[in-house]
């Protein structure tokens, strides 16, 4: 249709007054009005206090991880749309995944207020893999709110700006004369209409630029207020879809039968003909790391998979345990450099174990692949890697691999490999047929993403009340940074040969890693062994263990300098937000209050992207408590009472800030108490939540409280991470001061967990897979 006669650019409306930040974007050429947005990015260095010996910068204080990815996603932010259709209503793709987090109803909050829509007129999907933007889509580091809040929020206003200038146009008047609320535009009480009746009219019919001035922080109505998720109804009422509830026609039940070590590979088959005629199996195929099936039902892919007999080829971590693991590691940590000349020094070495990256929905994928193209659907937070990877794997264009991003039920990291997604694709063009992709439990467990076995070695030097350095060499088995910044180059660049993923491992540890303590000398060096576990950047990725061994030496440290433990960490903070955290933390938590001998209090501290979070937590650790009686539980130590205080900024939904807190802190709890993985000859003797011991209601805290700082930031800070380290960290210093112990391997109860771990299988012609029953 012919394009409108032209309306005021930059409407006066009530949007504007002092202190209004006046952005750029375009108009789309559409058949309804759609708006894109160029972002520009500034970084951002906090104050430092004074202190008698103080420490510069270190890189994370002056341009941290997430300060790259929004300079890398700054060039394609132009490409995301906000559409208004014509029921009135108002739609974005967005770029990122969704997990759980919520971010989706923050997304659509940001809409909501700028376009002042009903938030249930807005609709928030996840936005098909699209190379065009780069880094642009890529869900990790915290960052979905740092990097969309300005381009979701700017594409809104223009969308609105160019709304009203339309009713204006069309009636004869002023822009300044018309109120918007609830998407409707009225000129006082003569003339009213919809968002949608102006949808059409008010699209362009080329691109060009618009400018739009947005909501000053005064007048939210939507922004920072605290709401329930967009569908929560959905989910408690079971009708959402997550990975596993896509249905596509003729995709049907299939799984794969994998090796007894991790990436083992298949020699032989031995009764795949006798198999295939089983009731309900349609198709047994060979593929790199198993054998396929596919039935009618997964309960008789179950059955096949038993049935198999199959002779295994080795794995790439054959023969490895905890124990050797662990002797490698510390060969290989890195020299202290600051020799302890006229001082007290204080070293200490901390050993964390590995840890299971699964989420709660079993992995999952839907592929249909045919000769000429292919079609994926997965939780993916990283598609474009995905669909470029999967296209070369099958011999296809890039362009013919079309790849759906659906909502997952968890990820914690795990989502930023699409193997899953790559061995249904795999499956799928080897069997000709669509197929619907379930991993078990013990898949999950045994062969997908872990959290590295590590160690963190500290040496301080203190004298004359100050702490004079501070080291930290932290050593852990290799964390796969394949994915890269969620596109090609930086994927490529991270699987080079010998240096390629040590040196994204070691720039990501610098530009997520700080002390925030004026301790004189300081570093904090990385080193990591190429060994090839299946492994993943897991909530928070080195922080929480290296901010749990920070946070035990700061104790350690106050009570040889006979401080209590607080006055001694605001003496030494460099970090105005954290002081403010911590003061909050003691005012509310009541620190130093008087607790019967085998319990305590302890606090943790971290800041990172840009946010800052204290928690305070009181542990149990005497032994009626300890040694307490639960059906198939292992107890110990209890948490009691947890409080976390945190600053992220401006929290544009206090209260999706405050679940994501008590998930980090959850977290935290399994990972000092209770949960890790033992691996034996190369794979992991866990195989389900049954003896993975993740946190249970026997063991969280009967009161767990957020507090959300106010903050004057116009800006949100990370905040989907921020929760575990410190929260890690306040567990293990309580735990330090309730048994008057120095705790040095993590969980806490690894050496006295009692299991009866999943079967192993012989690697010679098999027995039937164990486990399986239990795996669902």
């Amino acid at each position: 249709m012919a394009e409108p006669s032209r309306p005021p650019e930059e409407p006066s409306t009530a949007h504007e007054g002092p202190g209004r930040r006046r952005v750029l974007a375009y108009l789309l050429a559409a058949p309804t009005l759609a708006v894109g947005v160029r972002f520009g990015t500034d970084a951002v260095a906090g104050p430092r206090a004074e202190a008698a010996v103080p420490s510069p910068p270190q890189p994370e204080n002056l341009f941290d991880l997430g300060d790259l990815q929004n300079l890398a996603a700054a060039p394609t932010s132009g490409l995301i749309t906000v559409r208004v259709h014509t029921d009135g209503t108002a739609s974005f793709a967005v770029p990122r995944a969704e997990v759980g987090q919520g971010m989706t109803t923050a997304v659509a909050m940001m809409i909501a207020e700028e376009m002042d829509l009903p938030l249930d007129k807005v609709r928030v999907d996840l936005a098909d893999a699209r190379p065009e933007l780069l880094m642009n889509q890529f869900t990790g580091g915290s960052n979905s709110m740092r990097s969309m809040y300005l381009p979701v929020r700017t594409a809104a206003a223009v969308a609105r700006h160019r709304l009203v200038a339309t009713a204006a146009d069309q009636w004869g008047v002023a822009a300044s004369e018309l109120t918007v609320r609830d998407g409707v535009i009225k000129h006082g009480s003569a003339r009213s209409a919809t968002y949608g009746s102006l949808a059409e009219r008010a699209a362009s019919t080329s691109v060009r630029a618009a400018t739009a001035t947005l909501k000053s922080r005064a007048d939210f109505t939507v922004l920072g207020t605290p709401r329930n998720r967009v569908d929560a109804l959905e989910i408690v009422t079971g009708r959402k879809k997550f990975g596993m509830d896509h249905d596509v026609p003729d995709a049907k039940p299939t799984m794969v039968r994998r090796p007894p070590t991790i990436n083992g590979t298949v020699q032989a088959v031995h009764n795949a003909d006798t198999v295939l005629k089983m009731p309900g199996i349609t198709d047994v195929a060979t593929i790199t790391h198993g054998v396929a099936v596919r039935g009618e039902t997964f309960g008789q892919c179950i059955d096949a998979l038993r049935a198999l007999e199959v002779t295994w080829g080795r794995g790439t971590v054959d023969g490895e345990s905890d124990d050797t693991v662990l002797r490698r590691i510390k060969a290989a940590a890195l020299p202290m450099i600051v020799p302890p000349l006229l001082t007290k020094k204080l070293d200490a070495e901390f050993t964390f174990a590995f840890a299971s990256n699964s989420p709660l929905e079993p992995d999952n994928a839907i592929a249909d692949v045919r000769a000429d193209r292919a079609e994926i659907w997965s939780s993916l937070k990283v598609p474009i890697v995905a669909q470029q990877d999967i296209a070369a794997r099958l011999g296809l264009p890039q362009k013919a691999v079309t790849v759906h991003v659906v909502e997952g039920g968890g990820s914690f990291g795990r989502h930023l490999f699409h193997d899953v997604a790559a061995e249904a694709a795999e499956i799928s063009q080897k069997m000709g047929k669509p197929v619907k992709l379930s991993w078990s439990r013990t898949d999950n467990f045994r062969q997908g993403r872990t959290h590295p076995m590590c160690v963190s070695r500290i040496r301080a030097t203190y004298g004359l009340g100050n702490v004079l350095s501070y080291e930290q060499r932290h050593t852990g088995s290799q964390t796969d940074f394949g994915h890269g910044l969620g596109e090609m180059i930086t994927s490529a660049a991270a699987k080079l040969p010998v240096a390629g993923n040590l040196t994204f491992a070691e720039t990501i540890f610098q530009l997520t890693q700080s002390t925030p303590y004026d301790f004189g000398v300081t570093t904090q060096l990385l080193n990591e062994v190429p060994l090839k576990f299946n492994t993943g950047s897991m909530r928070n990725i080195y922080s929480p263990n290296v901010a749990c061994a920070r946070e035990l030496v700061v104790d350690r440290l106050a009570e040889k300098m006979g401080k209590d433990p607080v006055a001694f960490r605001r003496s030494f903070l460099k970090d105005k937000r954290l002081r403010a955290v911590l003061d909050r933390a003691v005012e509310e938590g009541a620190w130093g209050k008087k607790l019967p001998a085998g319990m305590a209090q302890g606090i943790g501290l971290h800041a990172e992207y840009r946010g800052a979070v204290a928690t305070l937590v009181e542990i149990d650790c005497r032994p009626e408590t300890v040694n307490r009686k639960i059906r198939d539980a292992v107890t110990g130590p209890r948490v009691t009472k947890a409080l976390i205080v945190v600053d992220a900024g401006f929290a544009i939904n206090p209260r999706g800030l405050e679940a994501q807190m008590m998930g980090g802190f959850n977290d935290a709890l399994a990972m000092a108490l209770t949960s890790s993985l033992h691996i034996e000859d190369g794979l992991p003797l866990e195989g389900s939540w049954d003896n993975y011991f993740y946190t249970r209601q026997w063991n969280t805290p009967l009161e767990l409280r957020v507090v959300v700082m106010p903050s004057d930031s116009e800006k949100p800070a990370g905040a989907g991470e921020l929760g575990v380290a410190p929260s890690f960290a306040a567990i293990a210093c309580a735990y330090a001061r309730a048994t008057d112990t120095f705790p040095t391997s993590f969980p806490i109860n690894h050496g006295t967990l009692s299991f009866d771990p999943l079967p192993r299988e012989p690697s010679t012609p098999q027995s039937p897979t164990d486990g399986l029953d239990r795996a669902f």
